[in-house]
């Protein structure tokens, strides 16, 4: 036998969630992200200071109050090199270039909410979590760290992280 999941429920609770089950879904979706993109609105952010985009992205974006930052490798912006080969040099290399973005957007590692940490090799993460901590001495934002197979142009380490701009 059949039992409808509104059946046990007060004919008005039932009416109510009748009515909205019934509704399109689509409509309620389409309204909301309307209005979120129309609150938000979306800024780039870009510094000579901090490597270009190595493919169809931004360095950073600016929507609302969060900043959203791309993955940064070690990099020197000047070159286009690595700042070096070890684990180290590159991972301060990448802290730089992400200081250096979020001053292009008014902020600092102090409004940094979450980061995000690829490493190359997961025996490379008392080094990389040494540095990285350098930069977030009270509060450090949440994080998560992944072993992954390869980053871009072979790097070691590359790390995003979002900021939230009062």
């Amino acid at each position: 036998v059949f039992r409808h999941p509104f059946a046990t429920m007060s004919s008005a609770v039932s009416a109510t969630l009748g009515a909205v089950a019934r509704r399109p879904p689509t409509l309620r979706r389409a309204r909301t992200l309307t209005t979120v993109r129309a609150a938000a609105g979306k800024e780039v952010i870009a510094t000579d200071k901090s490597p270009a985009a190595l493919g169809p992205y931004s360095q950073a974006i600016k929507a609302g109050p969060l900043l959203f930052v791309s993955g940064q490798i070690g990099l020197v912006p000047a070159t286009m090199t690595f700042a070096g080969d070890t684990i180290e040099t590159q991972t301060e290399q990448v802290m730089v270039n992400m200081g250096e973005i979020l001053k292009a957007a008014g902020a600092d590692f102090s409004d940094v909410v979450k980061t995000t940490i690829l490493l190359a090799d997961m025996d490379d993460f008392k080094t990389v979590n040494a540095i990285y901590g350098t930069r977030f001495p009270e509060n450090p934002p949440a994080r998560a760290t992944f072993a992954v197979k390869t980053l871009p142009l072979n790097a070691l380490v590359e790390i995003d992280c979002t900021a939230y701009l009062p």
